[in-house]
Formats: structure tokens, C-alpha cells, sequence
């Protein structure tokens, strides 16, 4: 019901009153959940990290690990451009809350960068890869595609730049890691 309130309303004109209208509730009872709108907020970001999560874990693609990074690494764009589709009050939300701490937010930070340590783990298990330090190197790799998977970037930059940009990174990222040189 929240979602349809901030969809509607938008996140910056919506308040725990609208939503506890909108629910038949006393603002009260709600404020008995969720504190603030920030921690509402919070809340919904992290459902719907957890089924990007459950999504994500589906994916199990089956390829080497340079294709396996190209696969993942659009599947990812795909489903947050996806999301932002069908949930456009999400994008507000998360520029608005984005200078919070939220713990969702530390939660998105820890699935991706998990994602791709279990990429390159694969890559380093298939003799691929060459990697002395997984989650820093699992770190960097999410660092770079912040600009395929970031919010003002997937709706401000068309699709087909997102499509090149995204090929940019995943080559980028295969070639430093394919080179056992790297330190």
C-alpha cells in the first residue's frame, strides 16, 4: 500500500499519514512499525532487494567466466531498469534516502559485491581468472559498473549507450583480470 501511496504521490509528498489513510490505520499505528518515512523507505528498498536477490540467485548461468561476467552484468542492468519500470517511485526514493544510512542499502552493497566475488571466484576455480584478494578486487568491479547499474544513470543515458557501456566494463574488467601480472 505504500508503494501505491509513493507512486501516486510521489516519496517527497507522501508522509506516514498519507500512508496510514491509505491502510485504514491510525498514523499512530504505523509510526508503531516504522518510525519514519525513512525507515518505511528502508523497509521497501530492502523487499525489494531481497527479490533481486532471490531473482539473481535464480540466474545460475552456466558459461565460462568471461561470458558468465557479459551475461550477468546485463541481466543485472536489465532487472534494475526493469524495476524502475514498473516501480518508478523507487528511483525518487532511493535519491532521496540515498544520503541516509539505511541498512538496505549496505544490503545492496554486500549482494553485489557477492555477486561478483562468486564470479571471479568461478574464473579463478576455471584457471581463467587470476585474482590474490577476491573482495577487493570484487569491490572495484562493482565500483566500475555503478554507472550501468545507478539510478540517474539507467534514467538519464539511452539504452544503447547503456548496452556499449556495459560491453566497455565487462571487457575491461576480463582483460585485468585475465592477466595474471595483476597485483
Amino acid at each position: 500500500m505504500a508503494e501505491r501511496v509513493f507512486t501516486e504521490r510521489g516519496i517527497a509528498g507522501s508522509s506516514i499519514a498519507h500512508v496510514a489513510q491509505a491502510l485504514g490505520m491510525s498514523p499512530a499505528n504505523v509510526f508503531k512499525h516504522f518510525h519514519s518515512k525513512v525507515a518505511l523507505a528502508d523497509a521497501i528498498c530492502q523487499r525489494s532487494i531481497e527479490n533481486m536477490a532471490a531473482q539473481l540467485q535464480a540466474l545460475n548461468v552456466e558459461e565460462p567466466a568471461p561470458d558468465r561476467l557479459r551475461s550477468v552484468a546485463h541481466q543485472l542492468m536489465a532487472m534494475h531498469l526493469a524495476a524502475f519500470k514498473t516501480a518508478p517511485y523507487m528511483i525518487e526514493m532511493l535519491l532521496i534516502l540515498s544520503e541516509t544510512e539505511m541498512a538496505s542499502g549496505a544490503r545492496y552493497g554486500e549482494m553485489i559485491e557477492g555477486l561478483f566475488a562468486g564470479l571471479i571466484r568461478h574464473g579463478i576455480e576455471s584457471n581463467i581468472y587470476y585474482c590474490r584478494d577476491i573482495p577487493a578486487r570484487s569491490r572495484a568491479v562493482a565500483a566500475a559498473f555503478v554507472t550501468i547499474l545507478h539510478p540517474v544513470f539507467l534514467v538519464r543515458t539511452p539504452m544503447e549507450e547503456l548496452e556499449m557501456r556495459c560491453d566497455e566494463i565487462v571487457e575491461l574488467v576480463n582483460i585485468a583480470l585475465q592477466n595474471p601480472l595483476a597485483k
